[in-house]
């Protein structure tokens, strides 16, 4: 019993299972007057995602901070300095049914002097947050739910193959801009961002 409590009474708690972190920045961008999101495509050479849409960021490295990641990826993504970008704060993270968690952060780019690491970008290009603010994305209900195959051992569980196994459904969103498509991840992180705004009763005229 004594080294149960040793174990467990400073322990911190984590995700049961082993988990993909990865950080993100919505990069904030004023230009006479209004804020932009600024944006990535991603590389077509990449062998994940080539060519999607995302925000500046990528994974958690060993002995590292989401807040450190998000910063660290950003500044090497669009080759710009640190001092140049000012964190203002996290937002909601995200675990997602695949074995991925994402935290994002909301940060202000104080430079319009970006040239993308063409390793990993294709281009970026900014969208204002007004037609966040102002246009729904659209939404696809996915399935999701056990793939069981025939090899399956359904004779040890009560039921059988008519065990009622849990399902469910995961919103996947659709931002259309100009020849852009926002979906995925990204669209559902904007989308949380301009929800947390809309219940501080941001003002779209600001």
């Amino acid at each position: 019993m004594e080294k149960i409590k040793k174990t467990f009474i400073d322990r911190k708690a984590k995700p049961i299972g082993k988990y993909r972190n990865s950080a993100v920045m919505i990069l904030l961008i004023e230009e006479e007057g209004e804020t932009y999101i600024l944006f990535e495509k991603r590389a077509l050479t990449l062998k994940r995602q080539p060519g999607d849409i995302s925000l500046p960021g990528g994974l958690i490295e060993e002995n590292e901070t989401p807040m450190e990641a998000a910063m660290r990826e950003t500044e090497e993504e669009l080759n710009v300095k640190g001092v140049n970008i000012e964190l203002i704060g996290p937002m909601d993270y995200f675990i997602s049914p695949y074995y991925t968690i994402m935290y994002p952060f909301v940060g202000k780019l104080h430079t319009n002097q970006i040239t993308p690491n063409k390793d990993e970008v294709d281009h970026v290009f900014k969208v204002p947050l007004k037609y966040f603010l102002e246009n729904e994305p659209m939404c696809y209900k996915l399935d999701i739910g056990p793939k069981l195959k025939d090899d399956f051992p359904f004779h040890l569980i009560e039921g059988g193959r008519n065990y009622k196994f849990g399902t469910g459904k995961i919103n996947e969103y659709f931002y259309l801009y100009d020849d852009y498509v926002i979906w995925g991840f990204t669209a559902l992180i904007i989308k949380r961002f301009v929800e947390i705004l809309k219940e501080e009763n941001y003002d779209i005229s600001c």
